[in-house]
């Protein structure tokens, strides 16, 4: 894909925006984790935190600033009726913390996920882990990259190894997923958390993800944008593409792999 998308910008530039955008949102995320605080819990009774609200805002205001404007969906935003979205053809998806539990644990595995969609899918994706100092980014048909204390490099899946490397939640392995990880044949589990599941195939350290319950827009579109710019792949399980900017925010059942 060239850097000028039909969208009409430079992806390019647009990345390192992107990039220090959530270099902010990691910030204000570790001034909260190094120190106590509260959970709250919503309708869902999921947790919520400061840190997932503090991150939302920096979030907000350093995407209000970027040229040109599109719309915004995140997940502690406010709720944007559907007929308002359904006019979006590019737009924001931005996840200010995926994997709460993992922040209130304290394990590290928790992401902030941003990802620009585009026609329907994820074009461009910065996923940050802000505990575990890495970052991963990503231009569909352009490449993928981690920043780390290593500094910054192109990553790329890699051939399925034998025993396959199946990456799986270590808060949402049902049983549903156990047997369909079953019938894939040899393997080994690799554990990760939130998005980081994503980039860890993008990355050449897993092979295979599939995801057999509720899962949101948010939850993923970044970290699709990651893997796909590393020559993977993320569809339904019947094959078809994912797609986003739905009435409805829930994604089908999934599965993410590399070559």
């Amino acid at each position: 894909m060239p850097s000028e998308h039909a969208a009409g910008l430079s992806l390019d530039g647009l990345l390192e925006s992107v990039i220090d955008i959530a270099k902010a949102a990691d910030n204000a995320i570790l001034a909260i984790y190094r120190r106590s605080f509260e959970v709250t819990y919503k309708d869902d009774a999921s947790p919520l935190t400061e840190a997932d609200l503090v991150s939302h805002q920096v979030i907000m205001d350093g995407l209000a600033k970027l040229e040109p404007a599109f719309p915004i969906l995140s997940e502690e935003g406010a709720k944007i009726p559907w007929a308002e979205r359904q006019q979006w053809r590019t737009f924001w998806l931005v996840d200010p913390i995926d994997g709460t539990k993992d922040f209130v644990n304290r394990s590290g595995e928790f992401t902030v996920n941003i990802a620009l969609v585009h026609e329907g899918a994820p074009v461009l994706g910065v996923v940050t882990a802000p505990a575990l100092d890495e970052i991963f980014a990503g231009i569909v048909g352009q490449g993928a990259w981690k920043i780390d204390t290593a500094g910054r490099r192109a990553i790329g899946v890699v051939e399925p190894r034998k025993p396959l490397r199946v990456v799986a939640s270590k808060n949402h392995l049902n049983d549903e997923t156990r047997a369909y990880i079953d019938q894939l044949g040899d393997h080994v589990l690799v554990q990760a958390g939130s998005s980081l599941k994503f980039c860890r195939i993008a990355e050449g350290a897993a092979d295979h993800y599939p995801r057999l319950g509720p899962t949101c827009e948010w939850d993923i579109g970044a970290a699709q944008a990651v893997l796909e710019a590393a020559g993977g792949q993320v569809t339904t399980l019947e094959g078809a593409p994912m797609v986003y900017g739905k009435e409805s925010v829930l994604n089908p059942y999934f599965v993410a792999k590399g070559r």
